[in-house]
């Protein structure tokens, strides 16, 4: 399953990291529809918000479905034809949505069916390890390269940042029945796990790895629905390491909560260059920092995050992390 995610990018480095070619082969950046609205975070929880890709010919008909947007989007699907006045009274849990039933479940077959198809970008998930003692989180994200130390200038020609997470997912719009403003929810598909990740979890989300896979999933003029449900499978190209249970509390929103962490020294966790990538891309992005003041925040996310004590800042928290004997782990699982 997929339950909580981090995406401390940026509004504008988000549009640089999601940079594609169009049906032309032109370079472009999506442009953000209602981005004043995105709020970045490093722990992120249904209800609240996130962006997502999607194509502009659902905005608007005459547009090229080649074409991306990006959206700040309520995570949590309400289909179209929900008739309470409440989003909030949905009755079910709407945040996944397994791929062996979307076909078959009205919350979702709909919107598939008429190409609502989006992906929601992150830098990674969380996903939790039952074992006796209780739940051990670990965050999931595609590997890095040496690229992803710093989040690159302004000028240059192709991102070289973090490399984003691509998840698969559904999205509808809701309208209240007594009018007001339209509300734009997705779900994110998932499926069983890979081998590398099944020993911490059972379901992961269904990820796109590589723009022909996006192109594909977000084009529904051009790719139909049989077609691009092909897409939908488990991916082996991701790492993971262990973090604090810190990120257990969705109210904490701090670089802590995907830094890595060793479990102990009988494990013999070492590390990753891809661990390493992200201790640098942690003290690099200044810019990516999320917003902590909760009058900020649209009110549907303000419940989830709070003010960082003023004793420690996040900064703090990190520098204090980074100083700890011994290197941090994350690691691919062996077969």
């Amino acid at each position: 399953m997929c339950g909580r995610t981090a995406c401390s990018l940026g509004a504008d480095n988000l549009r640089r990291a999601c940079a594609y070619r169009d049906r032309r082969g032109r370079q472009r950046q999506p442009e953000w529809i209602r981005g004043e609205r995105y709020r970045p975070s490093y722990n992120k929880g249904p209800q609240s918000s996130g962006p997502v890709l999607l194509s502009r010919r659902h905005l608007q008909q005459d547009a090229d479905s080649s074409e991306r947007v990006l959206m700040d989007m309520r995570w949590g699907l309400i289909p179209s034809w929900f008739k309470k006045d409440d989003p909030s009274k949905m009755q079910f849990n709407t945040s996944n949505c397994r791929s062996d039933t979307m076909l078959k479940k009205s919350s979702y077959k709909g919107a598939l069916l008429k190409g609502k198809r989006c992906v929601v970008l992150a830098d990674g998930f969380y996903e939790w390890q039952q074992h006796s003692g209780g739940k051990q989180p670990y965050f999931i994200y595609f590997p890095q390269t040496k690229d992803a130390v710093a989040e690159g200038k302004e000028g240059d020609e192709e991102w070289r940042g973090w490399r984003l997470l691509t998840m698969a997912g559904i999205f509808d719009c809701w309208e209240p029945p007594a009018g007001g403003e339209m509300l734009y929810t997705y779900t994110i598909i998932t499926v069983d796990a890979s081998k590398d990740v099944s020993f911490i979890h059972h379901r992961m989300p269904a990820i796109l790895d590589g723009d022909e896979a996006i192109r594909k999933w977000l084009d529904f003029a051009e790719v139909p629905t049989q077609e691009a449900i092909k897409l939908i499978q488990p991916t082996e190209n991701i790492v993971f390491h262990p973090v604090s249970t810190f990120v257990n509390s969705v109210r904490n929103n701090t670089p802590e909560c995907l830094a890595p962490i060793e479990l102990g020294a009988k494990k013999e966790v070492k590390a990753t260059p891809s661990s390493k990538m992200m201790l640098d891309w942690l003290k690099n992005s200044q810019e990516g920092s999320p917003q902590k003041k909760e009058n900020d925040l649209p009110r549907w996310t303000s419940q989830f995050i709070h003010s960082p004590s003023p004793k420690k800042t996040s900064a703090d928290v990190l520098q204090q992390w980074l100083g700890k004997e011994g290197e941090p782990a994350a690691k691919k699982r062996k077969a």
